[in-house]
């Protein structure tokens, strides 16, 4: 953090030949449980990471917006009233400029506002499924919404950030991953409802247990506007509409048998997977606040079983990485994020790290596999202004 601080500090006075007006930053997030169920109003339980993507920030004389990056070699300019223009074409600059342009659509007046510089860098892996893209909403979001004097809270601009990327970028995500970003706290979870979004912080205690979470990391880059997740999320569309009910969150598991016989095998098996994962979220909770997360290995192993087999969004490397921190002491374990691609996640006791590590190393490079980055995260604070 003090070197992303130092090279944004630097690259801002740089770029625009002045001091910045503050820094601000944003982790990104691990899903413990609770995957594709947000978009279907569910049940999700993040926890922000220590990772963060931290923007400098300082205001301008004009109507301009201007971004850049340590990781990019172009600066983006274009006037704020015409942000418009350029919706889904600005690259990795679509997510901060994407946040300007849904402050302006939830009720902000870009024409009153002045012209801002933002320079941007980060640590949360790109295509790991550890939400890199709400890390850099969120910071944006906390900086525009302090430079602007807008006044918003942290549930409000979750919603900014989801539209910026659903709508800006082309992302048909739901709201999980701005929410964990904006609402982390140390050593704890947030427990999302995605219908009515209410959120209430669930205590984790994984270092009191003497248990660390490991972030696998496959390296297979995955994009969460390209197909898959566009066609995950049309089937629970379809199995609802079909089912009678406004979305998936409607159905319990004495449904399913219902569902089973009035829907296609493929339609069935990905509203099998969202109805038993809200469950598998409420069974986490239960089982953190009564046995501690030592009880809740076997729920992160059934929550993988079913992206695999019935949402169908894993991937050799992510299936391989799971087996083989099972077979090394993990706890539980499961792919995290979108999918066909990311990061698993294994809960892990302090000792058996290092074995895990080794292990996962040698089973990657016997299978012809890439070289995956294996790393501990700890649950962290949200969203803040740092300077």
């Amino acid at each position: 953090m003090p070197d992303l601080r130092d090279d944004v500090r630097d690259l801002f006075g740089a770029i625009t030949g002045r001091d910045l007006d503050g820094l601000w930053s944003a982790p990104g997030r691990v899903n413990l449980i609770g995957e594709h169920t947000d978009y279907n109003a569910g049940l999700v339980l993040p926890f922000a990471i220590d990772r963060r993507t931290v923007v400098a920030a300082g205001a301008r004389d004009d109507a301009l917006i201007r971004v850049a990056s340590t990781f990019s070699d172009q600066a983006v300019e274009i006037p704020l009233a015409e942000l418009d223009d350029v919706r889904g074409r600005a690259g990795w600059a679509d997510y901060p400029l994407g946040v300007a342009w849904a402050l302006g659509r939830s009720g902000a007046d870009l024409a009153a506002v002045p012209g801002v510089d933002l320079v941007i860098d980060s640590n949360v892996p790109v295509g790991a499924g550890l939400s890199s893209s709400a890390a850099i909403e969120s910071a944006v979001a906390l900086a525009l919404d302090d430079l602007w004097r807008l006044g918003l809270s942290r549930p409000d601009l979750a919603r900014v950030g989801q539209l910026a990327e659903n709508e800006f970028v082309g992302a048909p995500t739901g709201i999980m991953d701005q929410t964990a970003s904006l609402l982390g706290r140390a050593d704890a979870a947030v427990f999302l409802d995605c219908r009515s979004l209410e959120t209430e912080s669930i205590p984790l205690g994984f270092a009191a247990a003497g248990l660390t979470l490991l972030v696998l990391d496959t390296g297979v880059a995955h994009a969460h506007a390209t197909g898959g997740y566009r066609e995950r999320r049309a089937s629970c569309e379809a199995g609802a509409a079909a089912l009678g009910v406004a979305t998936l969150r409607d159905l319990t598991i004495d449904d399913l048998p219902r569902a089973r016989a009035e829907l296609d095998d493929v339609t069935f098996r990905r509203v099998r997977h969202v109805v038993t994962e809200n469950q598998r979220v409420l069974d986490v909770v239960r089982a953190l606040r009564e046995d501690g997360p030592a009880a809740i290995g076997a729920l992160l192993d059934a929550s993988h079983a079913s992206m695999r087999d019935d949402f169908e969004i894993s991937v050799p490397e992510l299936d391989l990485a799971v087996e083989t921190a099972l077979e090394n002491g993990a706890i539980g374990a499961r792919m995290t994020g979108g999918g066909f691609g990311g990061a698993a996640i294994a809960l892990t006791p302090v000792d058996a790290v290092s074995r895990i590590q080794v292990a996962i190393d040698g089973a990657f490079a016997e299978h012809g596999f890439a070289a995956p980055e294996v790393f501990p995260v700890r649950p962290s604070d949200g969203a803040a202004r740092d300077s």
